[in-house]
């Protein structure tokens, strides 16, 4: 087991792959050695699923007896405002409802790393997702982690607190596509279409079924005007301003210089 000092604390990692321990959550067994000797916890939930809150639940009354007492839960923006069906809102209930355990929420909206990934990808120089010409404060993965350090490294100063993490500009989607073709110095556009064509495309490429459910939640709020704004969270915490997308965009050109070779 690898451990690093960030500012006094003692860290490890914990993933399936490329960490410092082996974590999987369908592996109950690799989560008392995840676990071991911590007394706070970033939580990420299973990706690409809505159903976890009964697993989540068990991992968390683990953690509880092992000595975790601080959770910082990476949640989703307007996680009260979820359909029934995904267990985000539930797993903040969860934490709300432990008496020995504090912890932190994390809300933020879409983030930047999307369009450089396979989530938003350029595709022979164009954006293609539904948003009906409305805005979404996307935000910097990067700010996100630099939000829950603190609440991680100073968790009393956090306590109960839940944090709206989003960009410093609401933009259309064809704000960004322009902000991509001048950094990398290629065409790139923006298409707009219909949300249940985007979903079935996506169901085709792999995308489990259920979780188009979560798909059509994200959009359908941008769609109908009511994606996030931008709030003042990060600096709040942070001392420091939210990254712009531009600033994102200049740092990481590259993805899509070499995605047009």
């Amino acid at each position: 087991m690898v451990s690093q000092q960030v500012h006094g604390s003692i860290t490890r990692t914990a993933a399936r792959t490329g960490a410092d321990v082996r974590f999987d959550w369908d592996d109950p067994a690799t989560h008392a050695a995840a676990l071991a000797g911590a007394d706070r916890l970033y939580l990420v939930t299973p990706t690409m699923r809505v159903s976890y809150a009964d697993q989540v639940g068990a991992f968390l009354d683990l953690a509880e007896a092992a000595g975790v007492r601080h959770v910082t839960y990476l949640s989703v923006h307007n996680a009260d405002q979820a359909p029934p069906e995904i267990d985000i809102a539930a797993v903040e209930a969860d934490l709300a409802s432990r008496h020995n355990i504090t912890h932190s929420v994390l809300r933020p909206s879409w983030v930047m790393q999307n369009f450089a990934d396979d989530h938003l990808p350029v595709i022979d120089g164009v954006i293609t997702a539904p948003s009906a010409g409305n805005t979404e404060a996307f935000v910097d993965a990067a700010d996100i982690a630099a939000v829950a350090a603190e609440t991680l490294l100073d968790p009393g100063t956090h306590v109960g607190a839940t944090y709206s993490l989003t960009g410093p500009q609401a933009l259309t989607f064809g704000d960004v596509a322009a902000t991509i073709a001048t950094v990398s110095g290629r065409p790139v556009a923006y298409r707009d279409i219909d949300q249940e064509t985007w979903i079935h495309g996506a169901l085709a490429a792999g995308v489990p079924a259920d979780y188009a459910v979560m798909m059509r939640w994200l959009t359908g709020a941008i769609i109908a005007g009511n994606g996030s704004t931008p709030t003042g969270d990060i600096e709040k915490v942070t001392g420091r301003p939210a990254t712009a997308f531009r600033a994102f965009a200049e740092r990481g050109a590259h993805a899509w210089v070499s995605e047009a070779k």
